[in-house]
């Protein structure tokens, strides 16, 4: 009985370096932070395009026009349209911080591209330095091989010789 007590509380707190964990009074919802990343994503890809902006002249215009031109009984937001403003300044609010998240994202994003990109750029280079070096032992080497043109710049010096030999035996 008491070996069970001892494996069970082990197990509870399987690492002596860091605190255990506490008994929360309520769990917080939690969230994929990737799933938010794409959505906040789209909302700035949108919030980024002229149907946007066309949508919240629309909204605004119809806001002020409901405000100004329809009886008082069915307006719900008088002259300086405070409420219009503080709409506006909510949806401010949660535009520039989605906004700056999907920043942020493409930053890694471009991080990671130009990481891999400076790589292939090491790679491409160590290949060209050693294409090089392979390509100055071949010359090397060819230095020492006869070439075709020099054989037969020989052939024709031999035979120039042989011909400059024979002529004098001829005369005699």
């Amino acid at each position: 009985m008491q070996r069970t007590e001892s494996t069970s509380s082990s197990t509870a707190r399987v690492r002596l370096d860091q605190p255990r964990a506490r008994p929360a009074l309520f769990n917080l919802p939690t969230y994929d932070p990737e799933a938010f990343g794409k959505l906040s994503e789209r909302i700035a890809r949108f919030l980024g395009t002229g149907r946007f902006i066309v949508w919240m002249t629309v909204v605004v215009v119809v806001w002020v026009g409901w405000n100004t031109l329809l009886p008082d009984t069915v307006r719900f937001d008088n002259y300086p349209f405070i409420f219009l403003t503080l709409m506006l300044s909510l949806q401010a609010s949660y535009a520039a911080p989605l906004i700056l998240l999907a920043q942020n994202r493409q930053d890694d994003r471009d991080r990671v591209n130009m990481e891999q990109d400076r790589a292939r750029s090491d790679r491409n280079i160590a290949d060209t330095e050693y294409l090089t070096r392979e390509v100055a032992a071949l010359r090397q080497g060819l230095g020492e091989v006869a070439t075709r043109d020099f054989i037969r710049s020989e052939l024709q010096s031999l035979l120039k010789e042989i011909d400059e030999r024979r002529e004098p035996s001829e005369l005699l």
